[in-house]
């Protein structure tokens, strides 16, 4: 799954939010994998705008130094029926890839569609199924809750099995992308 090297690797996935944002921090040594850390980070809708993404931008910040991981996966925006949830979502998602970059992190995106393909063998998973793989996966004795943290784990998990394919393409292509 993971190249069968004793390589270790520490993914950070988020699910971006701004209501509610998941996180997970994973560990990966060989085809091992462990959860660090699992959950959400929340912000009040009462709360303006510009300060409920500070403090989202903080939560991540802190996130991503207390773990310093190799690479952060972040969900890509691709398709809202409602515009507002859209930008909101766009807003997060653009903190986390701005804080991964300052970090110094590889960053990846991944659609709904590619993280459900990786986790569950289907691009169509729904919810449930998803956090059941993450629960397999990982080796926990429940799934993981709330969804947004499991989605966040599957996205961890969908870099940890992609990243190998992707560095063999980039060496293929001599470092070009």
């Amino acid at each position: 799954m993971f190249g069968g090297s004793a390589k270790s690797c520490r993914v950070v996935g988020i699910d971006p939010g701004l209501t509610r944002c998941g996180f997970a921090v994973i560990d990966a040594q060989g085809s091992t994998v462990n959860a660090r850390s699992l959950g959400v980070f929340t912000t009040s809708p009462q709360s303006e705008l510009p300060d409920r993404l500070a403090a989202l931008q903080r939560d991540i910040r802190e996130l991503l130094d207390e773990f310093a991981p190799h690479a952060v996966a972040v969900e890509k925006v691709f398709f809202q029926v409602n515009v507002r949830t859209a930008m909101s979502v766009g807003q997060a998602s653009g903190i986390a890839l701005a804080e991964a970059a300052r970090s110094g992190c590889t960053v990846a995106q991944y659609s709904p569609n590619e993280v459900k393909l990786s986790i569950a063998g289907f691009g169509g998973a729904d919810k449930q199924q998803v956090q059941r793989m993450v629960q397999q996966r990982l080796g926990l004795s429940s799934p993981p809750r709330p969804a947004d943290a499991a989605d966040a784990a599957a996205l961890a998990l969908c870099y940890l099995a992609s990243s190998p394919l992707t560095a063999a393409v980039q060496a293929a292509l001599g470092g070009r992308s």
